[in-house]
């Protein structure tokens, strides 16, 4: 009888390789989080403290710099023109303002571009997405993620519907989930998922390769490993 074949171990470089992919992993998110925040950070400074009075610069008093002023700066003046603009008056200047943009022709297009974005990213409640979904896209038989919108309402709703309810599904693209498509799908061709709306959007912009953890809600697994 042959005795049986040694097992293979691994080299001394492919163990190095695999420490230096898991410390990859590791250090890379944290490190670009890091310069994403200072990269705001000054940019915001730079952009806000030469509107300042130089005799209200603490730099000018202390004798040197205090990174972030600008962004402390900046959330409070837009706090208060959050808190103003609840008001009569500032409800008032707000639309004259708008008016205003409005006889513009090219500040018009972009003012209210910006307008929509800004609505659609920071607006929270009946404007985000309910649910993750699985539709037939592009064929039957294929299954992409998707997120549910709202019921379909107006005259798409009147038109197509019929007897059939119909839903408006966003249905992104990877790695980029700002870029998709609006679909308007029966409901009973929707399959709702228990996963979260963030927990699905990971899944579209790892390509799949970061998948919830059905087991333990809020966890995820990175190619069949729990992390």
């Amino acid at each position: 009888m042959s005795p049986s074949p040694r097992p293979h171990r691994r080299g001394i470089l492919a163990g190095l390789r695999a420490s230096f992919l898991t410390g990859l992993v590791i250090v890379t998110p944290a490190v670009v989080t890091i310069w994403l925040i200072t990269t705001v950070v000054e940019f915001v400074d730079s952009r806000v403290m030469p509107l300042i009075p130089q005799r209200a610069i603490p730099a000018e008093l202390t004798g040197f710099d205090i990174p972030g002023l600008g962004v402390a700066i900046f959330l409070v003046f837009t706090l208060v023109v959050g808190w103003l603009a609840k008001g009569y008056i500032g409800r008032s200047l707000i639309q004259w303002s708008e008016d205003l943009v409005a006889r513009m022709p090219v500040v018009r297009s972009i003012y209210n571009g910006l307008k929509q974005i800004a609505e659609t990213v920071f607006a929270s409640g009946n404007t985000s997405f309910k649910k993750a979904c699985l539709v037939e896209y592009p064929r039957r038989g294929i299954w992409a993620m998707a997120f549910i919108s709202t019921d379909a309402r107006g005259e798409i709703a009147t038109k197509l519907s019929g007897d059939t309810k119909l839903m408006s599904v966003f249905l992104p693209t990877t790695p980029n989930p700002t870029s998709g498509f609006l679909l308007f799908v029966p409901e009973s061709d929707v399959i709702l998922l228990d996963m979260s709306v963030e927990e699905a959007a990971k899944l579209v912009i790892s390509a799949g390769l970061v998948v919830p953890d059905p087991d333990k809600p809020g966890k995820v697994r990175v190619n069949g490993r729990k992390r």
